[in-house]
């Protein structure tokens, strides 16, 4: 045995097994790290792509314009009252009008024409002005600086998201002169071949592009082009302005009758932008404003205060009632087969989907207690429902991870069973309990299936105070929006989601916090 060839271990077969083991254990190390590279990729893929997604609603494009707020037309039937003056939508929105009329005086001339300038703003745009002036009175007989959001669909083509448009510099434009069409002006351009090629090209795909020519504030519409020579139609502003003007040309690959914005609205909003009106500003109105028919005028507010009016409700019953249950169940109850019973219930009760919990909400608290529709005391009573298995099962095992020592040396000096538990043994389990809590809270936020069946999925376009008001949910308010045809719901429904995984975030980084600074390890 002291020659080491005759040393079982050091065997030609026992250091094969030995290179099998070290193989295998590099393997499974192996195995562990691309699991977890794909998980963190997934991760950040989904993070960024709806990252991505959501930066289009972080800002959006205003109509800046200076407004004098007569009495005539804010009070016209002279009632001062803060409701007459929100509810007069028409009289605030024919200011807006008529002060971009007398810019564009071509939108009055046909049915066409005025369709597609009403289409430039919405009605409703003007409300968080009526509200303001209803708030602050003195304002009206004054004039005052004001942001008008523009519709979704313009606001979605200036941001270059539909429909998407190429801008070319083609050079100065040489004076025009009139061709024989009524309205159509001849004019040459330098370095049109650059736009002649970007034609060729989306023509080969079957698309016939529209080609705007714009020049300061004057937008014309390309009808033919030939050797450098440009028949011209003129949509807004005067053929003057293309006089030796430095022009520059936006392709639009698709058809108009294909567009959801027309090609005059386009040319009102590039005429704008190129006076300095339109302005592109920070989204606030997200997070400010209530829910709306129109993407430019909705926000989550009310389903903000909704889902934490919601999540109140919740913490209120569940968290109080599953830690009972589990000190109960845990340190008090008698180890006999009606306790084995309600365990194996309650660790089955965990796993029934949460729309079922919904039904039941729906059947017993609306149409047996009649509580109200829509509020967040019934959305706060179901998910309490649907995590309590958690929290009982949580805070069980947090109790079972204090040493029995602490019970046996709580006893041994004369405290009852129950000083014990409430005095050495509670306090110790707590933040493990409270980290359970947390993380059913946190499920209960994300939940929608439940909130859609007790009715939260209605429209709210106020802030609810209480309880019992009409309110939504961030989740419902996502499925929601993400129901929309218009394309303009789509950044706006990623941001609510951005929203929502922050708070996500920030009750995941609440667990970890207390579970380093409370968290005793045995």
């Amino acid at each position: 045995m002291n020659n080491a060839q005759d040393n079982p271990f050091r065997s030609e077969k026992a250091l094969k097994r030995l290179r099998r083991r070290r193989n295998a254990d590099m393997r499974f190390q192996g195995y562990g790290i691309v699991a977890l590279g794909f998980a963190l990729f997934a991760l950040v893929f989904l993070i960024s792509a709806i990252a991505w997604k959501a930066s289009g609603a972080s800002t959006y494009h205003v109509i800046r314009v200076d407004l004098e707020l007569s009495p005539q037309t804010i009070l016209p039937e002279g009632d001062a009252s803060p409701e007459e003056i929100t509810r007069n939508i028409e009289g605030f929105y024919s200011l807006v009008r008529n002060d971009l009329l007398t810019r564009f005086p071509e939108a009055n001339e046909t049915v066409q024409s005025k369709r597609a300038f009403s289409s430039l703003i919405d009605r409703m745009a003007v409300l968080p002005l009526a509200r303001e002036v209803a708030n602050e009175p003195h304002l009206i007989g004054q004039t005052t600086s004001v942001d008008v959001p523009l519709s979704d669909d313009v606001d979605m083509f200036l941001k270059g998201a539909a429909p998407r448009a190429i801008f070319l510099r083609v050079g100065e434009a040489s004076s025009p002169m009139r061709n024989a069409e009524e309205g159509d002006f001849k004019i040459e351009v330098d370095r049109l071949n650059k736009v002649s090629a970007k034609i060729a090209a989306i023509g080969q795909h079957g698309a016939e592009p529209t080609v705007l020519l714009v020049a300061d504030k004057s937008v014309g519409r390309i009808k033919s082009m030939e050797d450098g020579d440009v028949i011209l139609e003129i949509l807004t502003g005067r053929q003057d302005q293309f006089d030796g003007a430095s022009v520059k040309a936006v392709i639009i690959p698709s058809p108009e009758d294909q567009r959801s914005v027309s090609d005059q609205q386009i040319a009102w909003a590039l005429s704008l932008k190129a006076e300095g009106v339109i302005k592109r500003v920070p989204h606030f109105s997200l997070l400010t404003h209530t829910d709306s028919t129109y993407p430019e005028l909705a926000g989550a507010l009310a389903a903000l205060v909704g889902s934490l009016l919601t999540m109140l409700v919740t913490a209120a019953v569940s968290i109080p009632m599953g830690i009972f249950a589990a000190i109960f169940l845990e340190e008090f109850a008698p180890k006999n087969r009606l306790t084995q019973i309600i365990e194996v219930n309650i660790n089955n009760l965990a796993a029934v989907p949460s729309i079922v919990f919904g039904l039941l909400g729906a059947t017993l608290l609306l149409g047996t207690f009649g509580l109200p529709r829509s509020a967040p005391l019934v959305g706060g009573l179901v998910l309490a429902l649907l995590i309590l298995p958690v929290v009982i099962i949580a805070a069980r095992a947090a109790l079972r991870a204090v040493p029995p020592s602490i019970r046996s040396g709580a006893l041994a000096v004369g405290a009852s069973r129950m000083q014990a538990v409430f005095h050495h043994v509670l306090p110790l389990a707590l933040p493990g309990m409270l980290t359970g809590a947390i993380l059913g809270m946190a499920r209960a936020l994300g939940e929608t299936a439940p909130l859609l069946l007790i009715g939260m999925v209605a429209f709210v376009a106020e802030v609810p105070s209480s309880t019992t008001d009409e309110a939504t949910a961030l989740p419902v308010l996502i499925y929601s929006w993400a129901s929309n045809a218009e394309r303009a719901w789509e950044p706006m429904t990623a941001a609510v989601i951005v929203i929502l995984l922050a708070i996500l975030v920030l009750m995941n980084l609440a667990v970890v916090l207390l579970r380093r600074k409370f968290e005793r390890r045995w």
